[in-house]
């Protein structure tokens, strides 16, 4: 599943929110399907910065969903079902974390809907930009090089699982092709 219905997210994912420097994920082979490979996945991801994450996907959900969340200190974003909102924050949340005296009040928010157009050119507007590279040396808008992060992703994902550990990033190459 990792690498063939979530490429895209993956690159997405380390696309906006870099590399992380470790994970560890819980990856189930065969659990909705009778196949040999992972069909429901679960990650935790750990930044040096001090940022965490989940990665969750699974081809066992129906009807599924494709969501986006992100919760920060100024609010939240959810990007699903081709719907942007932004909750925002009256008061930066480390900030009303340490001046709120109830334990589990909420900063005073309002939410913000930003109309999503279009979907954008996709895989054509990739595929025009790739013949405008060969053909007028245009920049690549994604580069070949790019694609070994979500695959190093995926296999520390894969690898967490297996050996049902913490894995640090960026992978040991040298480790990796002696298993």
């Amino acid at each position: 599943m990792l690498l063939n219905q979530c490429p895209h997210n993956l690159d997405l994912f380390q696309w906006i929110f870099g590399m992380p420097s470790s994970v560890r994920a819980f990856c189930h082979f065969g659990r909705y399907h009778d196949i040999e490979v992972e069909d429901d996945v679960t990650a935790y991801l750990e930044y040096s910065d001090g940022m965490t994450a989940i990665f969750a996907a699974s081809t066992g959900e129906a009807p599924g969903t494709n969501r986006l969340e992100v919760a920060a200190e100024q609010g939240k974003v959810v990007i699903e079902n081709d719907q942007f909102f932004f909750t925002r924050n009256e008061v930066p949340m480390s900030e009303f974390s340490r001046t709120e005296p109830g334990r589990f009040s909420v900063p005073a928010i309002w939410d913000i809907r930003i109309p999503i157009e279009s979907h954008g050119p996709q895989h054509n507007g990739i595929l025009a930009n790739f013949v405008a590279a060969i053909l007028d040396q245009a920049p690549l808008i994604a580069p070949a090089r790019e694609g070994i992060f979500s695959l190093e992703l995926a296999n520390s994902f894969l690898l967490s699982s297996l050996e049902n550990r913490s894995i640090q990033l960026p992978l040991d190459g040298a480790y990796s092709n002696s298993i």
